[in-house]
This record gives C-alpha cells, structure tokens and sequence, in this order.
C-alpha cells in the first residue's frame, strides 16, 4: 500500500521560507517521478515542481522558479520542497504525488498525499 505523508506546513511571513518534506512508502521510491502541487481555496489544484527519477531531471512552474527548489534523498524515501521569499500568493494547501513514469511530469500521477497546509501573512 502505497503512502505518500507531507510535513513541514505552517504559517510564515512573507518573504520568509519553508521546506516541505514527503516521506513515501509502499514503492520503489527510486523509481518513481516526484511531483508537488497545490491547491489555494476556490481555485483548482495547479503544478508547483517535479523531479524525475531518471536523472534528477526538474521542473518547476513559472510561478515559484528561483522561489522553490525541489529535490529528493532516496536512501531516506523522501522529496522535499525548499520554498523561499514566500508571497501571500503561496497560501494554499500543499500536496505530494507519484508516478512510475519516467520524465518530469506536470500531470499523470498515481498516488497522493493527504496535503498539509501553507499560509502565508503580509
């Protein structure tokens, strides 16, 4: 069974940082793509930021380049997600995804985490 658990949220000023961290278990995390996304209240979930298993191949959506950094450890099953200069804009709630396929995706995930929340104060 396939378990996707993120941490790290919380409340934070604008312009400061946090980093979000995935543990995953019930996969072979090593071969899966790693991806992030999120989802501000009223809005659909969009893409934040990728990274696939083939490589450490990355992407990250127009909105958080040079803000947000992803990346993995896969001795310790984990993704992270290193957000910094955070805006207001940030605020929403965030979750983890994988997918066996190679490449960086932006969609086609298979399995999600629970989500955990980042709010972000002028």
């Amino acid at each position: 069974q396939v378990q996707l658990v993120e941490s790290g949220g919380g409340l934070v000023q604008a312009g400061g940082s946090l980093r979000l961290s995935c543990a995953a278990s019930g996969l072979t995390f090593r071969k899966y793509t790693m991806g992030w996304f999120r989802q501000a209240p009223g809005k659909e979930r969009e893409f934040v930021a990728g990274i696939s298993w083939i490589g450490g191949t990355t992407d990250a959506a127009d909105s958080v380049k040079g803000r947000f950094t992803i990346s993995r450890d896969n001795a310790k099953n984990t993704v992270y997600l290193q957000m910094n200069s955070l805006k207001p804009e940030d605020t929403a709630v965030y979750y983890c995804a994988a997918s066996p396929r190679a490449g960086v995706l932006r969609n086609e995930y298979d399995y999600w985490g629970q989500g955990t929340q980042v709010t972000v104060s002028s």
